[in-house]
């Protein structure tokens, strides 16, 4: 009924369409017209708008949106409000008017054109406000793609070959569009060294350093005080949950191993939290906002790490995990919350553990050299099972930052 209806009001607009439309805030009127989208969109696209006591409403492309006033003001980009240079803006937000309305609205077969109290004039590509309103935002496709094993197995991810990532455009975008979708990334054929793992790791972001060093390399003979130097199994856990800012992503590449055992297993902690927030939503409000302690020490070389946050750290827009923190060898005593609460915290605990430790939810790799493994330590949980024999893990943590700075001018949209 609105094409129909709107068809209508085009057929009888055709005059004043051809001339521009002009109208004075406050009054309302509706038009519809053709405009251009970007080649990748049908040529033709119905559009109408509308203009509110408190907004401007703009249906184009079958998405309804929604603009405040002030918004439209300040995303000016005249030479006067916007470096073109610099790509920055140069109005200063705090001196708008929060109340400004625009004196005139008119549009035209692709643009929006407004006129403010002052005369200062703004216009807007209507494919431009598509991609940057609210509405946009939440129809664009999402590249990450929760999983447990089995739904990881029928994807068939194959592994990037070295070469095709050190020497192409192609094989970097590869390994980070399956570092973005999966929180996985494997690239195979990495000659088992030092220096060909380090040049592989340059290749896909930054290389941050941390009191391990530059790199960081785990043995199973306890040269440093943590269970990681061991043989034992090791039960899954994010790295560095002890840490405001934990490392984001881990390089993994095992050099040498003259035993048996040792796989790695990994869990979409995403997945999981997303099938707690399904079934028990009480148990996701309290791992989203009850924080706990994690420390970690080491007398030598002398480290006392140590941060409070909530287990499931939630991004504000999308109420989606943002970051997880599980690492029940790193927890302090509880001393945060009041005593009725802590009794949720240890339901919601279990919850959480008992999601991630299903076997349908666990997937195991062996690591050998020449295979690199990289993973988003703020979604994937990873642990290992025990082995024998003599064991070298190396690696580096990355800066993610950075990582999605190179997958953009890759032409990702991330």
């Amino acid at each position: 009924m609105w094409c129909v209806r709107m068809a209508r009001v085009y057929a009888g607009t055709q005059r004043v369409l051809k001339r521009g439309a002009d109208l004075r805030a406050p009054s309302i009127r509706t038009l519809c017209m053709s405009a251009h989208l970007p080649s990748t969109a049908p040529k033709h696209v119905p559009c109408a708008w509308h203009l509110h006591d408190d907004h401007f409403e703009l249906q184009y492309a079958d998405t309804c949106m929604r603009f405040n006033f002030i918004w439209l003001r300040d995303h000016c980009q005249s030479d006067s409000c916007y470096n073109w240079r610099t790509r920055q803006r140069i109005l200063d937000t705090a001196s708008l008017d929060l109340d400004i309305k625009p004196t005139r609205v008119r549009v035209d077969e692709s643009r929006l054109h407004l006129t403010w109290p002052d005369g200062h004039q703004t216009d807007y590509s209507l494919a431009w406000l598509m991609e940057n309103s609210y509405e946009g935002q939440l129809k664009k496709p999402r590249l990450q793609e929760l999983w447990n094993a089995e739904v990881y197995q029928r994807a068939q991810v194959a592994p990037t070959p070295c070469q095709r990532v050190l020497e192409t455009d192609e094989g970097r975008r590869e390994v980070f569009e399956n570092f973005l979708r999966y929180g996985i990334a494997l690239v195979e054929g990495v000659p088992p060294t030092e220096e060909d793992t380090e040049h592989l790791a340059q290749r896909v972001s930054l290389v941050r350093e941390t009191f391990y060093g530059r790199s960081w390399s785990i043995t199973n003979d306890f040269a440093r005080e943590d269970v990681g130097f061991s043989s034992d199994a090791l039960d899954l856990h994010t790295d560095a949950a002890n840490m405001h800012e934990p490392f984001s992503v881990i390089l993994f590449h095992c050099l040498k191993h003259d035993g048996v055992g040792g796989r790695t297993v990994l869990v979409d902690g995403c997945y999981a939290a997303d099938q707690i927030r399904q079934r028990n939503p009480e148990d996701w409000a309290t791992l989203c906002t009850v924080p706990v302690r994690q420390e970690y020490t080491e007398e030598e070389p002398g480290i006392h790490m140590a941060s409070e946050a909530p287990l499931l750290s939630v991004h504000p827009g999308a109420q989606e995990p943002h970051m997880i923190r599980f690492n029940n060898f790193d927890r302090c005593p509880i001393s945060s919350v009041p005593y009725d609460v802590v009794h949720r915290w240890y339901r919601a605990h279990r919850s959480f553990t008992n999601e991630i430790r299903r076997p349908e939810n666990q997937l195991f790799m062996k690591l050998n050299p020449g295979m690199v493994l990289l993973v988003d330590n703020w979604r994937i949980l990873h642990g290992r099972e025990s082995f024998t024999g003599s064991r070298r893990l190396f690696g580096y943590f990355l800066f993610r930052d950075d990582l999605l700075s190179r997958a953009r001018l890759l032409g990702m949209k991330v």
